[in-house]
């Protein structure tokens, strides 16, 4: 996998050399990270005691069972969904195969903080209700001792979303849609109809149609450029349907153009009319510092880009007062902060699960679900608001989780001095 991602990361480059070069070539360095993590985790569970190896086994079971749950539901609804668009496909159970390997990223990312917090409140509810729990702390170890494996797992967790969330995830949401597209027999988009204006020759581009294989050499479709002058006054106007960039020379090649001069007269004692030019070949332009990436960069969707490309798109456009770069900002500070969520949820769902009575933690878990579907609502409001420029971006990106480790902060206190906890919240309420 990391060779194949390094020549990715090449082609890209060569392609986009105003790309972060840095930030992309740590791509096959991570994606061979995660795949240690399993063998990280083998190495903890086999340096740990067999208190920890118990606990850890069993929420591990539970972790597979409900991720796995999680993942057949959505899985079996999606597939429903576009089970006729696979149909159309020549190669149906190879397009199938395909989709739902890339799309294992991006439900990863979503569904794990779920499938941990199932997790965690079935495993601990069974020991809790079977008194393993009480057993154990009758032994001498105490609540932050039996929290401490399970947060170890939710760290290892949290890394591997953060492994997804740096390119695979945010490009398999795009992507997914693009592999349907093509099984339909249409054309898939990157971007449409995006503006970008180069100041310095005073260019101003609409660009109807990306396709989004446009870093392959795909031409751009429905083109418009208007040039002016230093005085800010209209020089000329082209239209073309198709626009080839060659990598190699820079050139700009476009087809079926159709040229509006601005700054002429048809008759010298005239009003100032526009004469109209047909070329019949193509118009090829030379030296345009303009690129495809560059072109496309204020069209880009900021939750379909990993950390690389956000990072090459802020630097960019740092100086650029027209463009909205707080909802990237906002994106690019959420791709590391949305990990740590499986730890908050490890965090606060263990203090909820652990019940000294037979009777379980029904209200604990009740509290946990609570908790955890305002966190998810929390998270939403949080990056509109920093998108928006309502807050700054880094807060909006770590605002729930900062709020979801204070409030485990405090529950796991309660839990320590054996404070109830669910009853506690219960008196508040009104009658």
């Amino acid at each position: 996998m990391a060779p194949h991602e390094k020549s990715a990361v090449l082609d890209h480059l060569a392609g986009f050399p105003d790309s972060h070069a840095f930030a992309h070539y740590m791509r096959p360095a991570v994606l061979s990270a995660m795949c240690f993590i399993p063998a990280m985790i083998a190495l903890y569970y086999s340096l740990v005691r067999a208190l920890d190896r118990y606990l850890i086994r069993q929420f591990l079971i539970s972790f597979a069972l409900c991720f796995g749950g999680l993942y057949g539901v959505w899985g079996i609804l999606d597939l429903t969904e576009n089970i006729s668009e696979f149909q159309k496909s020549d190669d149906t159970w190879g397009l199938v195969g395909h989709y739902y390997l890339i799309t294992f990223a991006p439900v990863f990312v979503q569904m794990a903080p779920f499938g941990l917090l199932l997790a965690l409140l079935h495993s601990l509810g069974k020991l809790s209700k079977a008194q393993e729990v009480v057993s154990m702390i009758q032994t001498g170890h105490g609540i932050a001792r039996l929290i401490l494996p399970l947060a170890v797992i939710g760290i290892f967790a949290s890394l591997a979303c953060l492994g997804f969330n740096y390119q695979w995830a945010p490009w398999a949401q795009e992507y997914k849609d693009t592999l349907i597209d093509e099984a339909d027999s249409e054309a898939s988009n990157k971007a449409e109809n995006v503006p970008f204006f180069h100041q310095k020759s005073g260019r101003f581009w609409l660009v109807g149609v990306f396709p989004y294989n446009y870093n392959m050499g795909e031409p751009l479709r429905n083109i418009v450029i208007r040039t002016s002058n230093e005085e800010n006054m209209p020089q000329w106007r082209l239209e073309a349907k198709e626009a080839h960039w060659n990598r190699d020379s820079g050139e700009w090649t476009f087809h079926g153009v159709k040229i509006t001069h601005l700054d002429e007269t048809i008759s010298s004692d005239g009003p100032l009319m526009p004469r109209y030019e047909n070329p019949d070949g193509p118009v090829v332009f030379k030296d345009w510092p303009e690129t495809p990436w560059r072109l496309i960069k204020p069209g880009l969707e900021a939750e379909h880009l990993g950390i690389p490309d956000l990072y090459s798109w802020i630097l960019s456009n740092q100086n650029t007062e027209w463009i909205n770069k707080e909802r990237f900002l906002t994106q690019w500070h959420y791709r590391w902060a949305q990990p740590a969520i499986c730890l908050a949820i490890v965090l606060l769902a263990a203090p909820l699960g652990i019940s000294f009575s037979q009777r379980g933690a029904g209200g604990g878990v009740v509290l946990a679900i609570f908790l955890s579907a305002g966190m998810m609502f929390s998270s939403t409001v949080f990056l509109s608001l920093g998108e928006s420029n309502k807050i700054s971006p880094i807060w909006a990106a770590w605002g729930t989780n900062l709020c979801a480790f204070l409030i485990a902060i405090v529950l796991i206190q309660r839990r320590l001095v054996g404070r109830p906890i669910f009853q506690t919240l219960k008196k508040l309420l009104p009658n």
